[in-house]
């Protein structure tokens, strides 16, 4: 057991909003303009039971999705009491005019309705036109009222022309606004930033903004590590971790615009099945993250060998066989990259196909220039975009032909359409033992083992597609298995690949210095 689905809280029930706003208004009766004590212990209060509920939910078995929304809803219920109380007891406004017109927005992973235990709120305050010295009153009230609480708050202050300009110029803003909704304030001024951002931003040039959030993924991974098969992984910011779900969601609400999962299932941009795996990756990810900020009380996202036990015990993992428990759990949390991975693939197939301009060279095989004919190379195989495909969908259902796309594109030195790579991942879950034993099926297989051109990168796609562990079952049943102790950086699949990595490097003359006698044997 990982995770199991509770009855969902009603957020009422863990802050109640009406309840919270009366006793903040009998504090200000009572005590005036020295209620702030008192103010700041209700709110405080209300958020340290919020946030032991969700606590309490978590290590009852719920999914750390449900407990990352709780926690938003339970922020935004403080959030919104506090400026009620601001501009109905400090800075009142009883009419207020055209230009006073405020409210406070929720940007980011907050205003996509997801908090963690330990992480920051992003707020925009919102104003109409120029500051006045209400919303100033109102911004700076607040922020000090939210600091006071222990909250590390990440704020800007500006109006709906501010907001569109710089999002125009910088992907991070567009982004922080494409998640954006509103928490108090009026509710007429937020939704003309969401219909104008929509219309004058998100609307227009989709490749620029989808070719720079992919040149970010890949600057973040460089940056965590390259590979989503580290043993201390980081589960925020690594290969195969929630910030690659984040660049997914980012990416399809960009270029289709739709807020509901099942709106992408309806538009073909997901299958069902690839939803619903969308969807155990984002709550397995996110049960990770919140167990890890509740240990260890602060925003850690790497799950390094000292907290990997506790959270193998936490999320319910036991030892079974010769695998101890923290390495089931981490085999699992393996396995849910590796699906990260192929999501990835998918979604970027769809892009590719949908979209038909120039993007910067390096990022083409995920966004090529245009629709061309494919040019047939082989019976039942094909180049598409510069890149290996397929003739029709009924090709690998074949066990010859889901060896033969990965030799050839080993042979041709060419990568594997998504399209083709995730037909030949669900094909081969269905294939039998008896592929293994045809001479044609060894044959490709081993012209991709010895190639002399750099057999770890196809190996890599073999093992990517489930191919190769299913080819030889010995390989499989070490697949995202990690080995407990610190003399390993990765798991051991991605060590035996690595290593033929550096095979085929000496044998190259890479090594030379290092490797004289080696380099020598191996002509």
């Amino acid at each position: 057991m990982v995770a199991q689905r509770l009855k969902p809280a009603r957020i009422e029930h863990v802050v109640d909003g009406i309840r919270l706003r009366a006793q903040l208004s009998a504090a200000y009766a009572a005590e005036g303009e020295n209620a702030r004590g008192a103010v700041r212990n209700l709110l405080h209060g209300a958020l340290f039971r919020g946030r032991m509920v969700a606590k309490e939910r978590l290590e009852s078995g719920e999914n750390g999705l449900a407990v990352a929304r709780l926690l938003a809803q339970v922020a935004d219920e403080v959030v919104a009491a506090l400026y009620d109380y601001t501009t109905t007891h400090i800075f009142r406004a009883r009419n207020p005019t055209e230009g006073e017109r405020f409210a406070i927005v929720a940007v980011g992973g907050y205003g996509r309705g997801e908090l963690a235990p330990s992480s920051d709120l992003d707020l925009l305050f919102l104003r109409a036109y120029k500051q006045t010295a209400f919303d100033e009153s109102v911004t700076e009230y607040t922020l000090y009222m939210l600091w006071d609480m222990g909250l590390k708050v990440g704020h800007s202050s500006r109006n709906i022309d501010e907001c569109l300009k710089l999002a125009r110029d910088d992907h991070t803003i567009q982004t922080a606004i494409l998640e954006a909704r509103r928490i108090a304030g009026d509710e007429s001024l937020a939704q003309e930033l969401f219909t104008r951002f929509r219309k004058e931003v998100a609307d227009r040039d989709h490749a620029s903004f989808i070719t720079a959030k992919l040149t970010e993924r890949d600057e973040r991974h460089a940056r965590a590590g390259a590979s989503r098969y580290m043993v201390e992984p980081n589960i925020k910011e690594g290969k195969g971790g929630l910030r690659d779900l984040h660049t997914l969601f980012w990416l399809a609400r960009r270029r289709y615009g739709f807020s509901r999962p099942r709106d992408y299932v309806e538009a073909g941009v997901f299958t069902n099945e690839e939803r619903n795996a969308f969807r155990r990756a984002l709550e397995f990810l996110w049960t990770v993250r919140c167990h890890l900020h509740f240990i260890t009380g602060r925003a850690e996202e790497r799950l390094t060998f000292d907290l990997q036990p506790e959270l193998a015990k936490r999320m319910g993992y036991g030892a079974r066989a010769n695998h101890s428990a923290v390495e089931r759990f981490m085999k699992r949390y393996f396995l849910v990259a590796k699906e990260v991975g192929a999501l990835t693939r998918t979604l970027c197939a769809r892009l590719e196909a949908d979209n038909a301009k120039q993007t910067p060279k390096g990022l083409q095989r995920f966004l090529p220039t245009g629709k061309k004919r494919a040019a047939q190379i082989e019976t039942g195989f094909c180049v598409e975009s510069g890149r290996l495909s397929t003739e029709n969908a009924s090709v690998l259902e074949t066990p010859l032909n889901v060896l033969r796309l990965f030799a050839l594109a080993e042979k041709l030195d060419l990568d594997i359409h998504p399209d083709a790579f995730g037909q030949a991942s669900r094909h081969v879950r269905a294939f039998g033992p008896a592929w293994r034993k045809q001479p044609e099926a060894r044959a490709a297989f081993l012209d991709v083992a010895t190639s002399k051109r750099h057999p770890g990168a196809a190996l890599r796609l073999m093992n990517e597609a489930g191919v190769l562990g299913k080819f030889v079952p010995e390989f499989g049943r070490i697949v995202a298995q990690m080995q407990f102790n610190m003399y390993h950086h990765y798991t051991v699949d991605e060590h035996t690949l690595r290593a033929i990595d550096a095979i085929s490097e000496i044998e190259h003359g890479r090594h030379k210095d290092q490797h004289p006698l080696a380099s020598d044997i191996f002509p």
